[in-house]
């Protein structure tokens, strides 16, 4: 074999290798790795949405004025968001901030920053200016009264059921991030799905079996709930809420809680895994005594590591008896100065 056939042979050589180690590179690079992922499957076959998944995002419910107009960022925008997010939610820094005094610090709160894995700059989808549709007149006036009621109560039943460490909004459908306390535990068997929601540590339980929804006249906290399989989807159909589940309203110190509810809200959810470490949440809202029209949302939820601890709600919740001790002091001073005058 001549020297020159050596060199030749060896020049192959190398251009294999040299193909396979681009080969392999691809294979294991972050785009090929995401093509190539597969969604996992259950033991009886199903889509596997276990695991628990984080909700907190810093992109807002509404698209804020600022965004008008906009329905995504860009990736460079995604990072300017998040550093502007970081800012506004620092509390630390804030000392006059009604919200901040006597309550809890940054070390207490979970509000995300990053915005969704798809990039929009609003929850809300549609309308398609990112805003939650305006409430019909009875409704407006409905939340009003609760308003008032939760501001003048005349005992804890008159406070919502927040307060009263009963349940959450972030529970009851459309299941909306909050300011802390973001973590869902999904467990899944054949003929179930179970969502255990951190805030106030209860849980959904959707069954998968084809199954009606309740009569009219049974009314639950988190609504009744079905569930089944469209693909890689789960998807969940409440009815039978109540008008104690959730509502949308905002006190002074700009505490907003999920949208309003009445006992004609339907949602339709929607649950898939897009990757290893996310699940898209979806839903649909239909109440035409509430709201003037349908809505819809969507946001990412991130796989997070773990354990979920207790929620312990009414230990240590000087909130609730302190609320009616300023309402009986206020009644108190008001008939005092009425009876002077």
């Amino acid at each position: 074999m001549s020297f020159r056939i050596l060199i030749s042979l060896a020049g192959l050589m190398l251009a294999a290798a040299g193909t396979e180690s681009a080969q392999t590179a691809a294979k294991t690079s972050p785009a090929a790795a995401k093509k190539a992922w597969t969604p996992p499957r259950t033991p009886d076959g199903q889509p596997d949405l276990q695991g628990i998944w984080n909700s907190a995002t810093g992109t807002p419910v509404e698209r804020p004025d600022e965004l008008k107009g906009k329905e995504f960022f860009t990736p460079q925008e995604s990072l300017d968001w998040e550093k502007t997010m970081q800012a506004r939610n620092k509390k630390d820094d804030k000392p006059g901030d009604p919200g901040v005094v006597g309550t809890y610090n940054d070390a207490f709160w979970e509000m995300g920053t990053k915005p969704v894995k798809t990039l929009r700059t609003s929850i809300v989808i549609d309308p398609p200016d990112g805003k939650i549709p305006a409430l019909t007149p009875a409704a407006t006036a409905a939340r009003q009264q609760k308003v008032d009621r939760i501001l003048h109560p005349d005992g804890p039943e008159d406070l919502g059921l927040g307060d009263q460490c009963l349940m959450f909004s972030t529970g009851a459908p459309p299941m909306l991030p909050y300011n802390y306390n973001s973590n869902y535990r999904i467990v899944q068997t054949k003929d179930y799905v179970a969502i255990y929601v951190e805030m106030v540590h209860d849980t959904r339980i959707i069954p998968l079996d084809g199954r009606k929804h309740l009569p009219s006249n049974v009314r639950l906290w988190y609504g009744d709930s079905v569930g089944h399989w469209e693909g890689e989807t789960l998807v969940v159909d409440t009815t039978n809420l109540t008008d104690k589940s959730s509502f949308y309203f905002q006190l002074p110190y700009q505490v907003t809680t999920g949208p309003f509810a009445d006992e004609n809200m339907h949602v339709v959810e929607r649950f898939r895994r897009l990757d290893a470490d996310t699940i898209l949440y979806q839903f649909d809202v239909d109440d035409p005594t509430a709201y003037v029209r349908p809505w819809k949302g969507e946001y990412t939820m991130s796989a997070a590591p773990g354990p979920i601890f207790e929620y312990a709600c009414h230990e240590g919740n000087y909130g609730l008896p302190d609320v009616l001790r300023g309402a009986r002091a206020q009644e108190k001073a008001a008939a005092g100065a009425k009876t002077r005058q």
